[in-house]
């Protein structure tokens, strides 16, 4: 990760060595925060941020979920996310606003303790390689289940119920693969480790229910509407991890992994082992939004 100039801070603009917190804070000890990731991208009328607002708003959310008492409201952030990436003379780049409690308590209880709010852009490409993009990925079942509703908020970004993704991506990256998949409680497919699941079988693109303990992605809400509105059946539907390796096609979806096809899960290729019709389409359906080439949805794409 390559520094940039400024990080906004609590309202204002601090420079990247100055932008630091308390080892005391309470959020470092407990994982008591939330966090979006976003994408902002070149186009032909200059950088434009990805569904910007609906992130900023599910930002907000997952603070009230989790009690945490942000000071700003999305539109505000909004403003301040397009100001910091002009300032920091971006054309494209990764935007990561977190919210967190800092000093002010130790202990499980956090009152008492100040509440922050920063955000922070840098160059980012691919996430899973532009290889990956191309051509596909080869992912594991993890040994670790993805987190459940009883006693986590999977549809929100918390901090601390990361080290969960944490975990199952290590674990994948230890015995060669590139990604994890996770399977709930029940057994059923969950998610990747940051990252939505598309399955295709037949003239069906399946992917998995927000009950099955996934989060409720704005990448993987954009191109269910996307392939939909091109003729594709899309169905949110419970799957087995038996379905991963009989299903013609499989696909991860998000704001780091864009579109990124699976071309192997547990050492089984996945239809004929290379990224397959329905999943090139998803990643050219995507990619033209987000450059600005599809007037259709160019109210997706907010003007820096």
């Amino acid at each position: 990760m390559e520094p940039t100039q400024n990080i906004w801070f609590d309202g204002e603009l601090v420079s990247w060595d100055d932008a630091t917190i308390h080892v005391l804070a309470h959020g470092l000890h407990y994982g008591t925060g939330v966090f979006e990731g976003i994408r902002a991208y070149e186009t032909d009328s200059g950088p434009a941020v990805f569904r910007l607002t609906d992130h900023m708003v599910r930002l907000v959310n997952s603070a009230k979920a989790y009690g945490l008492p942000i000071e700003w409201d999305s539109d505000k952030l909004v403003t301040e996310a397009k100001a910091l990436i002009k300032a920091n003379g971006h054309q494209s780049c990764y935007l990561r606003p977190l919210v967190f409690y800092g000093t002010g308590s130790m202990g499980l209880n956090p009152a008492g303790a100040t509440c922050h709010t920063i955000m922070a852009t840098w160059e980012w490409g691919a996430y899973l390689g532009e290889e990956g993009v191309a051509n596909g990925i080869r992912v594991a079942v993890s040994s670790w289940r993805r987190i459940s509703h009883d006693s986590f908020i999977p549809a929100a970004k918390g901090t601390g119920q990361y080290l969960n993704s944490v975990m199952a991506k290590q674990e994948a990256l230890r015995n060669g693969y590139d990604e994890a998949v996770l399977l709930n409680a029940e057994g059923q497919v969950s998610e990747g480790s940051g990252e939505n699941l598309f399955a295709v079988q037949g003239d069906r693109v399946l992917t998995p229910p927000l009950s099955a303990g996934i989060l409720d992605g704005i990448t993987r809400n954009s191109v269910i509407e996307l392939l939909s509105d091109d003729g594709y059946t899309v169905v949110e539907k419970d799957l087995l991890r038996s379905d991963l390796y009989i299903s013609d096609e499989l696909f991860f979806t998000g704001t780091a992994a864009e579109v990124t096809p699976i071309r192997e899960v547990d050492d089984r290729p996945v239809g004929v082992g290379k990224p397959g019709p329905v999943t090139k389409r998803a990643q050219e359906l995507f990619m033209g939004v987000v450059r600005g080439e599809n007037e259709r949805y160019s109210d997706w794409l907010e003007s820096v």
